[in-house]
């Protein structure tokens, strides 16, 4: 693949999240600077959306989403901003060939108030070829205590084998999105999971998985994204719930974002 359309993200004081087409694809604590990922997976021919939240809400506030925004005051100028761009592998933002296809900002003056969370959002139309992605079909879900318990079943069972090793039970979850991201970078078939594979062994030889807890029914948080077709799997402090909590530094740490759909009360990771 000769080019890549990548999100590119900034911010000063606050906290930002940035969604393509309703699917978190970025999140940067504030003060973070900036940070750059592919997301063709995200996109789709025709109508997108990218949207930039600015002070989103903790992962707690996931069980009362209708909440108002509340008042904050700017006790500094900042901004922030969310930009789609397009440029050829192997090149680098500040390229003079990189072309912008999308951007959105915001920006606060010293002592003014703001509503947190506020959402900014910019509408585009991309002639992308990519095929239908699946999580763009998939039903609209209204989660009972039946999917919970699946989908908490679900992540233990990958938690207990990875901290073992062993990435079987995430790859079958993952493998419809390991197909499509494939397809998304032109990349050969199996060539996703054979990656996967090869990353959790290295892992565990290097013992990043050691500290990988299963989560509990009170630790694990489902966020309704992408129009409430996709479940995001989050732990109370926002980050994913399949993650690593390892101390040491030199050790480091991993997490596995999951966006997943039930179908007949099975799993499916879609991105």
């Amino acid at each position: 693949m000769d080019r890549l359309m990548c999100l590119h993200a900034q911010t000063g004081s606050e906290p930002i999240e940035v969604l393509v087409n309703g699917v978190p694809a970025l999140r940067l604590p504030a003060g973070a600077g900036s940070q750059s990922v592919t997301v063709h997976e995200f996109l789709q021919n025709g109508s997108n959306r990218i949207s930039l939240v600015v002070a989103p809400p903790l992962a707690q506030a996931v069980a009362a989403p209708d909440a108002p925004p509340q008042p904050r005051l700017a006790t500094r100028a900042t901004q922030a901003q969310a930009r789609l761009v397009l440029l050829r592998q192997g090149k680098s933002l500040a390229d003079e060939a990189v072309r912008v296809l999308a951007e959105v900002s915001w920006a606060v003056e010293e002592g003014t108030s703001f509503d947190a969370p506020t959402a900014v959002h910019r509408d585009l139309e991309l002639p992308v070829a990519f095929p239908r992605w699946r999580w763009l079909d998939a039903p609209v879900l209204t989660p009972g205590p039946q999917d919970r318990h699946a989908v908490l079943a679900a992540l233990q069972r990958m938690a207990f084998d990875l901290s073992r090793g062993n990435p079987d039970s995430l790859l079958a979850a993952c493998a419809l999105r390991l197909e499509e991201v494939d397809q998304a970078y032109q990349r050969p078939t199996g060539h996703g999971a054979a990656a996967l594979r090869e990353q959790v062994q290295q892992l565990w030889k290097d013992g990043v998985l050691a500290t990988l807890q299963p989560p509990t029914a009170d630790t694990l948080l489902l966020r309704a994204v992408a129009g409430g077709r996709l479940l995001e799997c989050l732990h109370p402090v926002g980050t994913p719930a399949l993650a690593s909590q390892n101390d040491d530094a030199k050790i480091g740490n991993v997490a596995w974002p999951l966006r997943l759909t039930l179908i007949e009360g099975k799993v499916y990771v879609l991105r």
